[in-house]
């Protein structure tokens, strides 16, 4: 991993903005990701990831924190808060920005335990390739305290797969239709493929089932995206 990220993340934060991050997956074109995106207030955020805020509540575990813009929210509101990412680059950008607790890390290293767990920003897609997804639910449960719960956000995609006549062209012999193919790059440089994961609602909530947890929507978005409340 270059960490084409996080050099992006330390530009931006350094006042060197010249150009945005470029993604693109194996079914979508090329697209920019806003730099100052990644750096917005509460006030700019989706209401999505507002309400997975207000609900927040005890230790928090901010999971892919980027930047830090959700961890630095709650903690300006009192609350302990740990952020990780695995981008070196991200946490940098995030303990400058004032985070206490930032740590350069992946989930499934991650000991501690907490009373939120925050995956936002399609948060399924840590979980990589579908066949993974119970165990990164496995060991998110081991990290909850009694009462916790995980807030997490995702999409149906399925809608990318839908053509002119309203048919789908999904191979239902093939791997799940949300398992991705993505890819990023910064002032012509590309990071490594990376395989990343969206979530239709009744399928995260029968693979929560699986393995003892139970799994609620708490609202929809604005384009097929929804928040989730996982506890036990």
């Amino acid at each position: 991993m270059k960490d084409i990220f996080g050099k992006a993340l330390l530009e931006y934060y350094n006042n060197n903005y010249t150009e945005d991050i470029v993604t693109w997956t194996n079914i979508s074109d090329k697209d920019s990701l806003p730099l100052p995106y990644l750096f917005r207030a509460y006030s700019e955020m989706p209401k999505l990831e507002q309400k997975a805020l207000q609900l927040a509540k005890g230790k928090v575990l901010d999971v892919g924190c980027g930047s830090g813009s959700h961890s630095l929210y709650l903690q300006d509101k009192g609350f302990e808060v740990k952020a990780i990412d695995i981008s070196k680059g991200a946490i940098d950008v995030a303990k400058k920005r004032g985070i206490i607790h930032a740590e350069h890390k992946a989930l499934l290293d991650e000991t501690e335990t907490f009373d939120t767990i925050l995956l936002l920003m399609n948060g399924t897609g840590i979980f990589q390739e579908f066949t993974l997804v119970s165990n990164y639910l496995k060991h998110l449960k081991s990290l909850l305290n009694p009462n916790g719960q995980i807030l997490i956000d995702s999409s149906d995609i399925k809608y990318m797969y839908q053509d002119d006549d309203g048919g789908f062209w999904l191979d239902t012999s093939g791997r799940y239709y949300g398992e991705l193919d993505y890819y990023l790059s910064y002032k012509g440089d590309h990071e490594q493929p990376i395989k990343w994961l969206y979530l239709d609602f009744e399928t995260l909530k029968t693979a929560c089932l699986s393995v003892g947890l139970n799994c609620k929507k708490v609202m929809d978005g604005e384009h097929y995206d929804y928040l989730a409340k996982i506890n036990f």
